[in-house]
């Protein structure tokens, strides 16, 4: 049986998915795959059907990460089919948990930063209107915290 993890962040274009591809990368190195089903979702639709943002593909690519992604909207079924939502910060976090009334639901949803050493529970920030720097901050975010989780997931 497959732990399910879902990725959200606001359009699903660049830390949500950023954030999928790194956590994919842990688990395969680690031989771990088919424990995994991975996914990534955006709480806005507004971007659904599109590739993940540019930049976000191109830090990853000057890290030595390739993906794919076509992004697509968090809906309700996603709260109820994964077993652990990974939310980029707290506007995601009260977006998601409004899709719900049961608190074995809220109890899924935890804040991606409470994996990070570095920023306890603050959230990642959207690099959508920043220059690359902004972009490679939220890649050593998400790839310390990805691997933490992994980690504590592959303990379990």
């Amino acid at each position: 049986m497959q732990f399910k993890v879902m990725f959200v962040c606001l359009g699903n274009i660049c830390r949500s998915p950023l954030a999928k591809a790194l956590f994919e990368k842990h688990v395969n190195d680690s031989g771990l795959q088919d424990l995994f089903l991975i996914d990534s979702a955006g709480t806005s639709g507004n971007h659904a059907g599109e590739n993940a943002d540019l930049r976000t593909l191109r830090n990853a690519k000057e890290n030595g990460l390739f993906f794919d992604h076509t992004a697509k909207k968090f809906t309700p079924e996603h709260l109820k089919d994964f077993d652990m939502i990974v939310v980029m910060d707290r506007s995601n976090e009260r977006n998601v948990k409004s899709l719900s009334n049961d608190p074995a639901d809220h109890k899924k949803v935890h804040l991606m930063r409470k994996w990070d050493h570095e920023g306890y529970a603050e959230d990642v920030p959207d690099p959508w209107y920043g220059g690359h720097e902004g972009f490679e901050e939220v890649f050593q975010i998400l790839s310390r915290s990805t691997a933490k989780l992994m980690q504590e997931l592959a303990s379990d």
